[in-house]
């Protein structure tokens, strides 16, 4: 080994040394896996402007919304929604963190395609994991234990099923607890829920689905003023995307009405606001869509980036 290739890796080592122990000096923190609504972005079938582009760049592609928290004390991580991206986000993960962290549990919101079909990733088929905890309320139990392949992941003991209870948090360490709060969705196999995530100094709010702010038995500019940060549903940016589509039947806040419901909220407070949870037709997916990013920017209000690492401490 020659003297430059030796120095090279001195240098690569020494730039790994400091970027982890950056990273690390931050014991709890999110990381955002994912973005888009439950068909990911490109969107299967979609021929589309929106998805035509993202097709030919890897780059412009976007997994589907997740979080996974992470307490690197303690060298765990666990999952909020488990996607069909499930795969390439925890090789994120992992990227972000270390190749040895573990996964201490998943919290599902819900029984829609994109938030738990990843959990046949811890079949016998692939990663064969034993015991893992997934957290669920009532309805989403049951629809795991009843119905295959879920159900043999429970039987073979892949996953452990914890039965979460509206408002009632979960303990996961002496600085850590989640909990659980039903929000209206459509709601055919399970309820749906968002999680308040709170760990020693700061909270993050979590509600990637949800029909409409008002609909919900809270008022949510009360709930953003309890927490640090808010990854909040974004599914559209305006009723006109879909063409042909009755959007009453598909129904979210659409991103205008939530941008201007909270421009009433002073700027520390819109700009924990985090927007995720995009469909493919969402322009605020589009790195030319400059017109609606402004509008964004001009409420306060930010975009999640996937891979972006949020600090809990």
């Amino acid at each position: 080994m020659n003297k430059t290739t030796i120095v090279y890796k001195l240098l690569l080592g020494l730039l790994f040394f400091i970027v982890s122990d950056n990273l690390f000096s931050q014991n709890i923190f999110i990381i955002p896996l994912g973005i888009a609504q439950d068909g990911g972005y490109p969107q299967a079938g979609c021929k589309n402007k929106c998805c035509k582009d993202a097709w030919l760049a890897l780059s412009k592609q976007k997994m589907i919304s997740s979080l996974a928290l992470v307490d690197s004390t303690k060298n765990c991580a666990w999952l909020f929604d488990c996607t069909p991206d499930f795969a390439k986000q925890w090789q994120l993960l992992k990227e972000k963190t270390n190749s040895s962290i573990k996964l201490a549990g998943i919290f599902l919101t819900h029984a829609h395609i994109g938030h738990y079909t990843g959990l046949m990733q811890l079949g016998k088929e692939v990663m064969n994991e034993k015991k893992i905890k997934v957290y669920a309320m009532p309805r989403m139990k049951k629809f795991l234990e009843n119905n295959g392949p879920w159900s043999q992941l429970v039987k073979i003991k892949n996953i452990e099923i914890e039965l979460l209870q509206n408002e009632t948090a979960v303990k996961l360490t002496d600085e850590i607890s989640v909990i659980p709060m039903l929000v209206p969705h459509r709601d055919e196999y399970s309820e749906t829920v968002g999680f308040k995530i709170q760990a020693k100094s700061k909270s993050a709010l979590y509600i990637p689905d949800i029909d409409k702010w008002e609909l919900w038995n809270k008022n949510i500019l009360d709930e953003l003023a309890k927490v640090d940060f808010a990854f909040l549903d974004a599914t559209f940016y305006s009723a006109d995307e879909l063409p042909g589509r009755n959007m009453k039947e598909i129904p979210h806040p659409l991103v205008i009405e939530t941008a201007i419901l909270f421009r009433q909220l002073n700027s520390s407070t819109t700009t924990k606001i985090y927007l995720t949870h995009f469909n493919h037709t969402n322009p605020l997916l589009d790195i030319e869509s400059m017109k609606e990013k402004f509008f964004i920017f001009e409420s306060g209000l930010q975009l999640t980036i996937q891979g972006e690492i949020i600090n809990l401490d």
